[in-house]
């Protein structure tokens, strides 16, 4: 039996009927067609499929979509809305050549959203904890996290970088709770860039 629910997703609202078993990654994807958010491994390990839910990282893979009725959810498209000009944090990835492959970036670029948004001007070690639910086969984590950084200078200062663009979109206030798996908090959470050293390019 399928279960009404509201979700406000990227300032939008919708209302939906979903089966109880079914994940927010899976309605945001194949409901609302917000492929942005990707489902790598499925379990919880390696964030590619995060998303903020009421201001805060969760891993939507694991999230229940009924969990997260009548709660603001922000996806990747939702930081660049008017899809002309990309947020700070998605321009300092794109000149930093902090992408490889490309599938790990969304849900990197909204960890270092929320990261950036609890705390504006993080150290390098910040922002490796704050990445550490998030895993990139690709590279080495550095200019990742270069990118991060420059991000947050951008943002601070107001510019967005080359042509500007200021902080951008907001999900919200509040913790994860009330059936959402929190980053870094799904089973076998390792081995992101806080555990990476220095790494590669």
């Amino acid at each position: 039996m399928k279960v009404p629910i509201s979700l406000t997703v990227n300032g939008d609202t919708y209302d939906l009927a979903v089966d109880p078993w079914r994940t927010l990654a899976e309605v945001l994807r194949e409901d609302l067609g917000l492929t942005g958010t990707k489902v790598g491994c499925g379990h919880g390990d390696c964030g590619a499929c995060t998303v903020i839910l009421d201001g805060r990282p969760v891993v939507s893979c694991l999230t229940m979509a009924m969990d997260a009725n009548g709660r603001q959810v922000l996806t990747v498209e939702g930081l660049a809305p008017a899809g002309d000009e990309l947020h700070p944090i998605q321009k300092a990835f794109v000149e930093g050549a902090a992408i490889q492959c490309g599938f790990c970036t969304p849900g990197m670029e909204m960890s270092a959203y929320a990261l950036l948004q609890a705390n504006p001007q993080p150290s390098e070690e910040e922002i490796r904890r704050g990445l550490s639910g998030n895993l990139c086969r690709c590279t080495g984590y550095n200019k990742i996290i270069e990118a991060v950084n420059t991000a947050a200078g951008w943002m601070v200062e107001g510019a967005g970088g080359p042509g500007g663009r200021g902080t951008g979109s907001s999900a919200g206030e509040g913790a994860g709770g009330r059936g959402a798996v929190p980053l870094g908090n799904a089973p076998g959470c390792k081995d992101g860039p806080a555990d990476a050293g220095e790494g590669g390019a």
